[in-house]
């Protein structure tokens, strides 16, 4: 396979290849020239492809080096698979595309050229750049600090897991709990951590992890409603850590204070100006750099290496008299049996209690994965990293409880006074008395200060030198703090960045080749000193435990949705997990927060869902492929197969609406009217038929644009735009393929055609072939009809179907419901304010007038009934007009009222239309004449013409015999007409049953009627036709 030499994105201009017999062609920009002076008998033509200046203009803004380029067999311009073709979403690199389908189908230029290689193209005259000057001009960047997983990860967590609980309580624990529940302790804390360590590994090799760790993990996973409130807690928890882990090292700087007599101030203030200087350092070294951060992490590493070392050679050394004296015996089996079991003691003498002050200890499991963005290879590191941390810390918490067990008693006095000078023990109470000592008065009187359940300086007591152990416990407390103060900025700036909350955008600033957060580290800085100066965090540790735990919850959660949903986009190359393990995790997390402190878990919870609240409600326009995307596909997906086996039924009848809308935002009146009644209720579509002479004005765009508009408009609707030749054609289409099983439309809504007048015949018979369709389909039917028509194309640079017109004579323009001076802001790019209707305003006490005429179903009744069940429309009162005869009015009357009422439907009141059989006013009569004239075909015009010829020809044409035919029917329209603007002028909302049209009605005949029906009316006007099947019930099954 040949190669092609080229900038970004597209081919060199000139395109030179090799052929052979033997193979495909070899394209080479380089080996041609060099291949004809080898052999200058070689008669090749070269093909020079021209780009077009859209794409070549891009090529030299992306070109920022030597580009390889490697065609297929298939064409020059199409490429073989490429890494860099899928690297679209990487953020701050420039960005290599794949050519478009457009592109591979267009025709491109070929231009036969001599061996000369000159072409008649000016395109191809223009010479290779040169690409090794090109990239030597370059000026050389500072490469940023990176780790891999020893350095980056795992000494990281391994300098958080072991913590000042490791020196200063798991010797106290292990007097508690006895040296056997004490490694039940440990293993139950690691199975948390080990499980929620292979969730993170999972997360992290499912993709390339950029900077903001847990927080960047969850929130690309379950979605920016889980993520945003997850980072706001961890990085406030996460600036706490700071402060408390600063105290506790504060506190025992006093307490080496205090040995040797030093103190400042006080003890309480001496804590609080240890601390303060202490997190400043610590700020001076991490603003400093990843690398002075670093080194000092490993100077950290070092010292507690040579505190572990220090304390496992002291258990072997024998103990002297003074050691013996505070309880240190050295490996004996029966101190070893002795502590091997449990003796609880004191108000926390529990096996949770016990389990809770151990927690905090391995809970640093992500340290490494929070700096994933200083990371080489984060999906390597972090999984191997962290469970190597994991295994190693394990043994030595193991190793220490084990051997403290086994050398040191429960109690001693640290009096070397109390040791037994024969072999007499009588009176001698507890283990010590084996060994030549006698414990007894401060066993007895519980005031012992020395042994494991009595002392916390207990490894300084074994250990071979006291002070390294202390060298220890500021090792650890100092590299966890560090750790948490350069993590937290890092977290918390990822999270500024993708702008989910406000106001804090200010930090998401960076600085220097390492995207250093400069503003976040202050902030964080100044929270640890908030709380170092309060100096009293008992009450805040509880919550930071909590807010850890709560993160391990989610990221376990975060695997276990991820893996339930069955998304082809989630494939971890780590593969050593389980989606059962990670539930149990999550379960497992949200069990201990409420068993070790459960106001602490109600404020974290309740934190956390007012976050999620704030996000939910402003809906970021943020799309990262979560796994709740792919589970709201599956739920949708199973339901709707699951639907398709339930039989309709009458009581669940919903009108689910194909609205013709055209561009949705060209008809907003429309859209609110079906969105008035099917919102949160039924399904609806807004179909955009586009004529093939449209289809070059419309936007690329156009579909997304539509679909901004309608969210921002809060429609519940889908949008489906269509190319077919006509209206009739596009809307048979999507009549028959619209939908999804049960959630398939089965009401077509258009608008009114309110230019049929001024139109073309062939536009009319359009417009009418399609409501012939729709009810040959068996679906139900609305016509919407404004007074001011409904498009507001006027206000947009494209066309929208010419079937659909705005009426260009409207009566009382001063009950204009469309803004006119509000339309230049009509939507474009989704940002822009939208033109109110009449249907998103409150109608106050008006009514809803319904003329009942045939009986369809009961849709007409149902539609005015759905309407008042909307915020706007609630307070109106829905009045039913019948056709009935004056000498059974009120028995008619009474009637339809029991009907209504056994249908449950709140009706304010029936009226019964009597004289719709009269004839209507001259001047009526006169107007419906007049606008089927310029269709009319007299007797005169077809003479020596036949019926069927006629039809064929011109299908619009009313003949006067068809006139004459349905002469009454035209009447009654026109007097029904008359009926409505005499009861209806000015209610909210107007709804007409809607005529069936004969088979042998004209379609301008038709069109008039409809025209005769709804015309004068100031309000909104419904023409509704069920489908002949019922819609209501009085019955209960």
């Amino acid at each position: 396979m040949g190669q092609i030499t080229s900038k970004r994105n597209v081919l060199t201009r000139g395109v030179r290849f090799s052929t052979n017999e033997e193979g495909p062609p070899r394209y080479s920009s380089h080996h041609f020239d060099s291949g004809l002076r080898r052999n200058s008998d070689l008669q090749v033509h070269s093909t020079t492809v021209v780009p077009d200046e859209e794409s070549s203009s891009t090529s030299e803004h992306r070109s920022s080096g030597p580009e390889l380029f490697r065609s297929s067999v298939y064409s020059t311009m199409d490429l073989v698979p490429q890494l860099e073709h899928y690297a679209n979403s990487v953020p701050c690199q420039m960005i290599r595309n794949r050519p478009s389908l457009e592109t591979l189908r267009k025709t491109f230029e070929v231009v036969e050229t001599g061996i000369n290689g000159r072409t008649t193209s000016d395109s191809s005259s223009q010479s290779a750049p040169d690409l090794g000057n090109e990239e030597s001009q370059d000026p050389p960047e500072k490469t940023p600090i990176r780790f891999g997983w020893v350095l980056g990860v795992m000494v990281r967590c391994m300098l958080n897991i072991w913590g000042v609980i490791l020196f200063l309580r798991l010797s106290w624990i292990t007097s508690q709990a006895g040296i056997l529940l004490t490694c039940v302790i440990i293993l139950m804390s690691v199975a948390v951590t080990s499980v929620t360590a292979l969730s993170i590994s999972a997360i992290a090799t499912n993709g390339r992890v950029f900077g903001g760790g847990s927080y960047f993990m969850i929130s690309r996973t379950l979605g920016p409603e889980i993520g945003g409130p997850i980072g706001m807690v961890s990085s406030f928890g996460n600036a706490l850590a700071c402060a408390l882990n600063t105290v506790g090292f504060a506190e025992v700087v006093r307490d080496l204070m205090l040995e040797f007599n030093v103190v400042m101030v006080d003890s309480v203030n001496d804590v609080r100006i240890v601390g303060v200087i202490t997190i400043t350092i610590l700020l001076l070294i991490s603003l400093a750099g990843m690398e002075w951060e670093s080194k000092t992490q490993i100077l950290f590493f070092l010292v507690l290496l040579i505190s572990f070392a220090n304390y496992f050679v002291g258990t072997l050394i024998p103990p002297n008299t003074d050691k013996q004296a505070v309880g240190v015996f050295g490996y004996r089996g029966d101190i070893f049996v002795e502590n091997l079991i449990p003796n609880w003691r004191g108000s926390q003498g529990s096996f949770f209690q016990m389990f809770a002050i151990f927690f905090p200890a391995p809970i640093g499991i992500l340290s490494g994965a929070n700096i994933s963005g200083d990371l080489k290879d984060p999906g390597t590191a972090i999984p191997k990293g962290t469970l190597m941390a994991i295994f190693w810390t394990t043994l030595s918490y193991l190793g220490v409880a084990v051997t403290v067990g086994s050398c040191v008693v429960r109690d001693a006095s640290g009096n070397t006074s109390d040791i037994l000078t024969g072999n007499n023990t009588d009176g001698c109470v507890g283990l010590a008395c084996s060994m030549g000592w006698n414990f007894t008065n401060c066993i007895q009187s519980q005031s012992c200060k020395y042994g494991l359940a009595n002392s916390a300086k207990v490894l300084g007591q074994v250990s071979g030198f006291y002070y390294l152990i202390t060298a220890g416990v500021f090792a650890a407390s100092l590299s966890t703090t560090l750790g948490f103060l350069v993590t937290t900025p890092k977290g918390f700036q990822c999270l500024c960045k993708d702008k989910i909350y406000p106001y804090i955008i200010f930090f998401a600033k960076d600085y220097g080749k390492n995207n250093e957060p400069i503003r976040a580290y202050i902030l964080c800085y100044l929270i640890a000193v908030a709380f170092i100066l309060i100096a009293e965090l008992n009450t805040i540790a509880a919550l930071i435990s909590n807010f850890f735990l709560c993160s391990y919850c989610l990221i376990n959660f975060s695997c276990f949705h991820a893996s339930i949903t069955n998304s082809p986009g989630w494939r971890p190359s780590f593969h050593y997990y389980s989606k059962w393990t990670a539930l149990f995790g999550a379960v497992i997390s949200v069990v201990l927060m409420f068993l070790f402190s459960w106001w602490a878990a109600l404020i974290t919870f309740c934190i956390i869902f007012f976050l999620f609240g704030y996000v939910n409600y402003n809906k970021p326009k943020i799309n990262w492929g979560s796994s709740v995307q792919a589970g709201t596909y599956n739920m949708a997906l199973s339901y709707s197969v699951s639907l398709t086996g339930v039989e309709d039924h009458v009581k669940n009848f919903r009108p689910q609406c194909l609205v013709l809308t055209g561009p949705p935002n060209q008809r907003p009146a429309l859209v609110d009217f079906v969105g008035s009644f099917t919102k949160h209720i039924s399904l609806m579509i807004c179909g955009d038929i586009i004529l093939e002479q449209d289809r070059t004005t419309r936007p690329h765009d156009a579909t997304e644009s539509m679909v901004k508009w309608l969210n921002k408009r809060k429609v519940r609707s889908f949008y489906t735009p269509l190319s077919a030749e006509s209206l009739r054609a596009g809307a048979k289409h999507l009549l028959q393929a619209s939908g999804l099983g049960k959630l398939k439309p089965n009401t077509l809504v258009l608008g009114f055609k309110g230019n049929w007048g001024e139109s073309t015949p062939e536009s009319i018979e359009d417009y009418i072939n399609t409501i012939y369709d729709t009810f040959d389909s068996n679906y139900c039917l609305c016509i919407l009809r404004m007074m001011d028509g409904l498009d507001i194309s006027f206000d947009f640079e494209y066309e929208v179907n010419q079937s659909f017109e705005p009426e260009e004579t409207v009566e009382n323009q001063d009950e204009q419901t469309i803004d006119e001076d509000g339309a230049d802001d009509v939507f474009d790019e989704g940002d822009s304010d939208q033109i109110k209707t009449v249907f998103q305003n409150d109608q106050g006490k008006k009514t809803i007038d319904v003329y009942w005429i045939a009986d369809d179903g009961g849709l007409t009744l149902l539609v005015p009934y759905l309407f008042t069940r909307r915020k706007c429309w609630h307070r109106c009162q829905v009045r039913v007009f019948i056709v009935g005869d004056e000498q059974n009015m009120e028995k008619s009357r009474n009637e339809m009222i029991t009907m209504l009422k056994s249908f449950r439907l709140d009706i304010s009141d029936v009226i019964v239309m009597a004289g719709i059989e009269k004839r209507p006013h001259s001047k009526s009569l006169s107007r419906f004449v007049d606008s089927v004239a310029p269709f009319r075909l007299y007797d005169e015009q077809q003479e020596g013409v036949s019926v069927q010829e006629l039809r064929q020809n011109a299908p619009w044409k009313i003949s006067d015999k068809e006139f004459e035919a349905f002469k009454l029917r035209s009447q009654s329209k026109v007097r029904l007409n008359e009926i409505i603007r005499k009861n209806s002028q000015h209610t909210a909302l107007v709804l007409v049953s809607l005529p069936v049209p004969p088979s042998d009605c004209p379609s301008a005949l038709y069109m008039a009627w409809l025209d005769a029906l709804t015309c004068g009316l100031h309000c909104p006007t419904v023409l509704i036709r069920g489908n002949q099947q019922n819609v209501l019930t009085f019955y209960c099954e």
